[in-house]
């Protein structure tokens, strides 16, 4: 008699969403069934990998992640373009870091030139990553819209406290929003129900869950991205329809295990390797919950993940 494998029959979909404009423009989502179970249904677009680049160059990188880039990180603009030309980036995720106002606090307008810069310089999307800080967010996300008009690009965080100006702008400029909420399966509706009513289309929603690391917290975003997925695909809750988005790298790279060299303690091994190691586990994780883009830092990370990928897909 042949063995016939338990399947779970999904009623739910995932939502697609598009980001960027032309040929280079991608869709993520549109998965019927849980993360890489094709043998139970479809991911049509597979999960990507977005490289992190910021406004300003780090001053508190450690060596082995700013050597990739070391020639570069001075200007976004040449270090958007070697993730692209050297490295193969899809998608680029701009985090306007020298915006935050309990850092640089740079003005508004002069971010937002750069934001131009990077966007007329790619043919990739663009991801543009805000402060987290919501009323400064709020201004700076609505600018990087309006001079962003035609490019489709995704805008976020995006929080219950400045979803109707961010959400507004990203309407009128065509705009996808990554709809922030602190790893909470109720809030995560709750914001997206606010931005359904708000005019917001639910093909023009990420959800960004925010994310642990490996460590730090990645069992329990796991656990919720988890649930998220459970109640879009059996359950039929169109509100949690999203694809999900994760910001892997600026939480692995500020932890300890990342910072640590051999000389502090031999028993970690090598800190590059290491490091490596922790973004890549992190990020293959989150996918494994249900995550449609990781955002990651070193390109060796990026590397083990795209292979991870598409090895999962072709069985």
């Amino acid at each position: 008699m042949a063995f016939d494998i338990p399947k779970i029959k999904y009623t739910g979909k995932i939502k697609e969403v598009t980001i960027g404009t032309g040929e280079k423009a991608i869709k993520i989502g549109g998965e019927s069934c849980y993360p890489f179970y094709t043998f139970e249904g479809e991911m049509p677009n597979p999960p990507k990998v977005a490289f992190e680049v910021w406004d300003m160059k780090p001053d508190d990188w450690q060596d082995w992640a700013i050597e990739p880039f070391r020639d570069v990180v001075h200007d976004p603009v040449l270090w958007a373009r070697k993730c692209i030309d050297i490295y193969g980036a899809e998608m680029i995720a701009l985090q306007l870091k020298s915006a935050d106002p309990n850092g640089l606090d740079r003005d508004v307008e002069d971010v937002v030139s750069v934001v131009k810069k990077v966007v007329d310089a790619i043919d990739c999307p663009l991801i543009v990553w805000g402060t987290s800080n919501d009323d400064k967010d709020a201004v700076l996300l609505k600018r990087v819209a309006e001079v962003c008009e035609g490019k489709n690009i995704a805008l976020g965080p995006v929080s219950e406290k400045n979803y109707k100006q961010i959400g507004a702008v990203a309407i009128g400029y065509n705009h996808v929003v990554m709809a922030s909420t602190p790893i909470d399966v109720n809030l995560a509706k709750q914001l997206n129900i606010l931005l359904g009513n708000l005019g917001v289309q639910d093909n023009r929603i990420m959800i960004d869950p925010t994310t642990g690391s490996l460590g730090y917290g990645l069992e329990y975003t796991y656990s919720v991205m988890e649930r998220d997925r459970m109640a879009a695909l059996t359950q039929e809750d169109i509100k949690l329809q999203s694809p999900i988005i994760c910001n892997v790298a600026q939480e692995v790279w500020k932890t300890k295990e990342t910072r640590q060299t051999r000389e502090d303690d031999p028993r970690l091994g090598d800190e590059i390797k290491r490091s490596i190691l922790m973004e890549a586990v992190t990020a293959m994780t989150l996918l494994m919950a249900g995550a449609d883009i990781v955002i990651l830092r070193h390109p060796d990370s990026a590397r083990l993940i795209k292979d991870m990928i598409n090895e999962l897909l072709e069985r």
